[in-house]
């Protein structure tokens, strides 16, 4: 660093040192931490050479949005929301398929509760994946007909439901 440079940086710190000192005490509360934002101020001006080149009075407010945005990047950091960063991640949690099974083997006894044609029509459409048209056809009655099937087969597998004490 050139004597020049050395007695800019000075003069930067003698001016201003003590004003973004109380800025960041004002923004932060933090007297401690405000004396690290102070010194990485004033690093990052001994690193911007058109900064040490402008009259010193001339700079104040580029420390205090340099200041400014040090307090803002140190709030957001993982560093203040105290996360610890670690080796290995967390397992991730695996859901019990004890519930699944039960609600398997529930709505399996609310199907068979159903009348033939309707438990049919309900299982190809749920769980075929079928449309209407498609089960009109595979089992050779009208598309009107699947429809009042699948209503009436739904509204009697609710009902089954309900009874078995699942509600809504």
């Amino acid at each position: 660093m050139a004597d020049d440079d050395a007695e800019r940086l000075g003069a930067l710190f003698d001016a201003h040192a003590a004003p973004v000192r109380r800025y960041v005490v004002h923004l932060t509360g933090d007297v401690s931490g405000a004396d690290d934002v102070v010194q990485e101020t004033l690093l990052r001006a001994w690193r911007t050479p058109r900064i040490l080149a402008e009259d010193p009075s001339s700079v104040r407010s580029w420390m205090f949005t340099v200041a400014r945005h040090l307090v803002v990047d140190e709030a957001r950091s993982a560093h203040s929301r105290h996360e610890n960063a670690v080796a290995d991640p967390p397992d991730s949690a695996a859901r019990d398929a004890t519930d699944a099974v039960f609600d398997a083997i529930l709505i399996e006894e609310a199907l068979r509760s159903l009348s033939d044609a309707h438990r049919d029509v309900v299982v190809r459409a749920y769980y075929g994946g079928c449309t209407v048209a498609e089960i009109a056809t595979e089992i050779d009655v009208p598309v009107g007909t699947v429809k009042s099937r699948l209503h009436y087969g739904l509204r009697a597998l609710r009902l089954a439901l309900q009874e078995k004490g699942v509600t809504r």
